[in-house]
């Protein structure tokens, strides 16, 4: 796995969740499909496989281009700028 730049200029260590799930979808009445996190603040959103996209919206608001999954027994990160797994 090849690191993108902006892995780089992530906090180490990375920052611990702002949530246990997706706060925009729980103020919604919503049900995440999937959790992501985000590397640079810790933000918690939902994946784009869910209604809401809130993992992506927050990356479109903010420009924090690096996130992780936050499902259990998972470690890939993805980068949004550079479009693949990082």
């Amino acid at each position: 796995m090849i690191e993108c730049s902006h892995v780089a200029g992530l906090p180490r260590p990375e920052p611990g969740p702002l949530s246990a799930g997706c706060p925009e979808c729980e103020a919604r009445g919503s049900h995440p499909v999937q959790l992501r996190l985000c590397l640079e603040c810790g933000h918690v959103g939902c994946c784009d496989s869910s209604a809401y996209r809130h993992a992506t919206a927050h990356f479109e608001e903010t420009g924090h281009a690096v996130m992780r999954t936050f499902e259990p027994g998972q470690s890939w990160r993805w980068c949004y700028v550079d479009k693949g797994i990082v």
